[in-house]
């Protein structure tokens, strides 16, 4: 087996191996990057149905099997690619607000979930990744959660379609406070790739470059300063000998065989699902005071989408338009009694392309409804999901997957307060809905895990999470992680950002604490 010395091995190119990556790569570490994926090509096929992240190579449904019974039962899909997600995400970039990081008891419940950090602590580097992602926002933006920042975003938000401007103007006629989204999408006419705004963003690979996903603006800009990407090579497992990890053992796709490489800091940036699968798979539960918790607490918002069919079209203007987003429910509202407390957030919604709905849909079943696809246009709901012990991951030891690698199984079920502010939530977009012109509603229950987190989370109680402050992985003496898997409670907005602030933060550190030179 070929073996090789960093003073840094990233497994995974997402938001947290990209970000945590920064601050050492510029300190002048030898990283190196694992990606199981590879590079997504560029082009006018991206504008396609088939462009659509689940009809592409990138995604899978073979790695995990998702556990439950008749409807309930699901397949769950990963991504693998240069960039992670990032490459398919909608863009949009929203901080946690400052509660979040105080959760409460009715979200905490029996959990003992609580963070070691504030959003004071994590300011400084939320403003560092949206300059890097160069976010297009507006500050103050009318959102009535709207935490403090010490800088503006870097673009202006761009105007609102005929679509954002009519469900806006609904919404404020219902006396909310509708406020434009936080995008990574470039927006400058100055620039070579400007967004053109087309309908095919979210889950989609932008075609021109526009989007300002990892792989278009991080990790060329990583690359220039030294870093080592080697894509194809899927990490199968971490080799540790007296709490320290020696290596890490991966199949290299190409070559078609095992490698072993080397450095003295390991980071686990695999994802939610991808870091404890690893972390289960190498028996590091062993060596870790709160072992028994590696896998749990899995959250993944209680999400759905309402979609509204309007007589008039209004997604006739054939423009981009996830531009809004409706926090006035976020931490509960007087109107709203079940349930108490926290609810979460609303954001609007790319009506899907006619083409992909079709594609998706049987033959016959999808030529009859393409055409109603154009008088749609809704919102989708972002639930806050309480950490439960009993959501979890395990591992199938009968069936490996194609690299010899024990399954992963997933066992959620969503409680009973999570379906509660999810079915309220969703009475509250039909109402905003209606008052913008819908005839009537549909509501898309979504199955998917693209915001899952929490199965390796951070704390300072050494006895209930399973990494400390700075995610180093209780003992293990050089392993850290910096994906989602850290955080302890959800909030109820997307992860993305928050994930890139906490592994700025603990990249921050280790090129601060960690000499080159140590032996």
């Amino acid at each position: 087996m070929g073996q090789a010395v960093y003073d840094v091995i990233i497994i995974g190119s997402g938001f947290g191996g990209c970000m945590s990556a920064w601050p050492l790569v510029h300190q002048g570490y030898r990283v190196l990057m694992l990606e199981r994926g590879d590079w997504v090509e560029r082009g006018p096929h991206n504008w396609g149905p088939e462009g659509s992240v689940y009809f592409t190579p990138y995604y899978s449904e073979e790695e995990v099997v998702a556990a439950g019974k008749g409807r309930r039962s699901a397949r769950v899909g990963t991504y693998h690619c240069v960039g992670g997600p990032s490459v398919f995400f909608g863009g949009v970039c929203l901080r946690f607000r400052e509660q979040d990081f105080e959760p409460a008891p009715e979200i905490v419940g029996d959990s003992a979930a609580a963070w070691p950090i504030g959003y004071r602590e994590l300011e400084p580097f939320y403003s560092q990744a949206e300059q890097l992602l160069d976010v297009a926002g507006a500050s103050p933006s009318g959102d009535p959660t709207e935490p403090q920042r010490s800088r503006p975003y870097p673009q202006p938000p761009v105007s609102l379609s005929d679509t954002s401007r009519r469900i806006a103007s609904a919404a404020r006629e219902l006396s909310l406070n509708p406020f434009p989204l936080p995008l990574a999408i470039n927006f400058r006419n100055n620039r070579a790739t400007p967004c053109i705004q087309c309908t095919t963003c979210d889950t989609f690979a932008c075609a021109i470059g526009a989007k300002n996903d990892l792989a278009t603006r991080i990790i060329p800009a990583l690359l220039k300063k030294g870093m080592e990407l080697k894509t194809g090579v899927a990490a199968l497992r971490l080799l540790s000998r007296n709490r320290r990890i020696t290596g890490v053992e991966c199949w290299d796709q190409q070559q078609q065989e095992k490698v072993v490489y080397r450095a003295r800091l390991v980071l686990l940036a695999a994802g939610a699902l991808g870091s404890p699968h690893l972390v289960l798979a190498s028996g590091l539960e062993a060596y870790n005071p709160a072992g028994r918790l590696v896998g749990h607490y899995l959250m993944r918002h209680c999400n759905a989408i309402v979609y509204g069919f309007f007589p008039d079209a209004p997604a006739r203007e054939n423009r981009f338009h996830k531009q809004l987003g409706i926090h006035d429910f976020y931490f509960g509202h007087p109107e709203i009694s079940e349930p108490a407390g926290k609810l979460g957030s609303l954001q609007q919604v790319q009506t899907p392309p006619a083409s992909l709905v079709q594609a998706m849909l049987p033959p016959g079943v999808g030529k009859l409804i393409t055409p109603a696809v154009q008088h749609l246009t809704g919102l989708v709901i972002q639930a806050e999901d309480q950490p439960v012990y009993e959501n979890h991951l395990s591992l199938d030891r009968e069936r490996g997957n194609r690299y010899g690698m024990p399954r992963l199984v997933i066992h959620h079920r969503y409680t009973r307060r999570d379906l509660a502010a999810r079915k309220a939530l969703v009475r509250q977009a039909v109402r905003i809905l209606k008052k913008a012109g819908a005839r009537f509603c549909y509501v898309h229950k979504i199955n998917t895990f693209s915001h899952a987190v929490g199965t390796l989370r951070m704390g300072r109680d050494p006895e209930t999470s399973v990494l400390n402050e700075v995610c180093q992985f209780r003992g293990i003496e050089n392993l850290y992680v910096v994906d989602g898997s850290v955080m302890p409670t959800s909030a109820a907005v997307n992860p993305s950002l928050t994930i890139s602030a906490n592994a700025l933060r603990v990249g921050h550190f280790l090129a601060e604490n960690f000499p080159q030179d140590a032996p």
